[in-house]
């Protein structure tokens, strides 16, 4: 991960909008070719927008380990709770409230630390979703229970990271092990260092391996 900074440089599109995505999908293929096919397997790549704040990063810690169905249903359920999307409101919820709603154990715990960071002052949202992409990072790993591919969803969807792939999500590496054409598929750091290469429109390409992978879903599915 570089220390390129959140905010875009000018002239540059945000990566939040149907057209910043495009225009980032435009510059990465003129730099990375290779990467056309799979763009004209999934045609248009839209982006994926969470809200910013505690609320997003509850979302994010909703999503992890488990499928986009799935997180879909819980996150239902878990924002319909009163106080849920605030920090002091969540501190005020019992875990079996928020666990009624799907959370497991651990989630329910990792968002009481960040709510606890929140209500202290030890942890402001609004800053860090101003850093360059390695310092946030490293601030938001520093929370017991949140890891790389959380800090990378969250800066990603949450505060629009032009520059961000995060690298150990499983649909990512399974898209890039059939998109790329490689032997098999990448490890984490295979995946960092191919990841490199994109910069600095690696969230571009994030959506568009996301996008990719639904269309080889898609695809097995029908030939059930």
């Amino acid at each position: 991960m570089n220390g390129n900074s959140i905010s875009a440089s000018p002239g540059t599109p945000a990566i939040d909008t149907p057209e910043g995505v495009a225009w980032h999908l435009e510059a990465l293929i003129s730099l990375q070719p290779h990467l056309a096919p799979m763009l004209e397997t999934v045609g248009t790549v839209l982006p994926r927008v969470n809200p910013k704040g505690f609320a997003g990063m509850a979302k994010v810690i909703c999503g992890q380990q488990i499928s986009v169905a799935s997180a879909a249903a819980i996150w239902g359920r878990y924002s319909a709770i009163p106080g849920s999307l605030e920090p002091a409101g969540y501190l005020d919820l019992t875990e079996e409230t928020v666990r009624a709603s799907g959370f497991s154990r651990g989630k329910y715990q990792t968002l009481r630390a960040v709510a606890q960071a929140i209500a202290a002052g030890e942890l402001d949202l609004d800053h860090i979703d101003s850093l360059p992409a390695e310092e946030a990072i490293g601030q938001l790993v520093a929370l017991k229970g949140i890891g790389p591919w959380t800090a990378e969803v969250y800066l990603l969807f949450c505060a629009g990271h032009p520059d961000i792939f995060p690298a150990g999500d499983l649909a990512l590496l399974k898209a890039a092990h059939h998109g790329l054409g490689l032997d098999a598929r990448p490890s984490i750091k295979e995946m960092i260092g191919l990841a490199q290469d994109w910069s600095p429109h690696r969230s571009a390409a994030a959506l568009l391996f996301w996008r990719y992978f639904a269309a080889l879903k898609q695809r097995e599915s029908s030939l059930l």
